[in-house]
């Protein structure tokens, strides 16, 4: 059954608008795990406007489920992870100047810096995950890069679902498709909600594991972090049935 990461950056967000520690990163991804997350995210940016590199550690031994840390692979975040040295590791081409990831790797532009890379992780034994655009073309080149999964940069899935699901998920399940073929593990992330998850896991079975945090957070806020995290585990549970 696919796995359900929370990211949890957004908690820091609000912390850091007020100073101090609250609401604590830390108890967050404890109090995630207690409800029934099966992962918990971070991605640290080099000017720490939400998780922290104190955070990146303090949340290491409290992970007791799956620590998937994301970023651009600059050799600040390359050291960082291996010295935390989480379960996963999402390999995203995003800079200082994004405000949020909004593209996947230029896999051919960038081939022989992600293979140094990914095998850089995979000596530590890091699970790699490449952040990938539906792109069909572009995952037996992906394959060959070494990475163990790709991750599914899912805005553009998010955006044209309440329009057309169908064409919204498209170009994903080929992608999936081709992925699957090439023995990559599928994890999908951006934008996902309680509206579009079930539709995805049902026509894309196969996932992994989905990496969510803005929606997540944002409907926490209405329905209650634990009320949440149960919702999305029975959208999940009822597209697996």
């Amino acid at each position: 059954m696919t796995k359900l990461s929370v990211n949890i950056n957004k908690i820091a967000t609000i912390r850091n608008a007020r100073g101090g520690n609250t609401p604590s990163v830390v108890e967050a991804g404890i109090k995630c795990q207690e409800f029934g997350a099966q992962g918990i995210t971070i991605h640290p940016r080099p000017d720490e406007r939400h998780i922290t590199r104190k955070d990146v550690y303090d949340l290491k031994p409290i992970v007791t489920t799956e620590y998937n840390i994301e970023g651009n692979p600059t050799p600040e975040f390359i050291d960082l992870v291996l010295d935390v040295n989480p379960e996963q590791v999402t390999l995203v081409p995003d800079d200082i100047h994004q405000i949020t990831s909004n593209h996947g790797w230029d896999v051919k532009k960038d081939f022989d810096f992600l293979c140094e890379v990914i095998q850089t992780f995979k000596n530590k034994g890091i699970r790699t995950s490449v952040f990938l655009d539906p792109t069909p073309e572009l995952v037996e080149l992906t394959a060959k890069t070494g990475t163990d999964r790709i991750e599914l940069y899912t805005e553009m899935y998010a955006t044209e679902f309440p329009n057309n699901p169908q064409k919204a998920i498209e170009s994903y399940k080929k992608t999936a498709e081709i992925a699957q073929k090439n023995n990559l593990g599928i994890n999908a992330g951006h934008d996902l909600s309680l509206e579009n998850i079930e539709f995805l896991i049902h026509e894309i079975p196969y996932i992994a594991e989905v990496s969510i945090g803005h929606a997540l957070i944002s409907e926490a806020l209405y329905l209650g972090l634990e009320n949440t995290i149960q919702g999305y585990l029975r959208k999940i549970q009822l597209a697996t049935n």
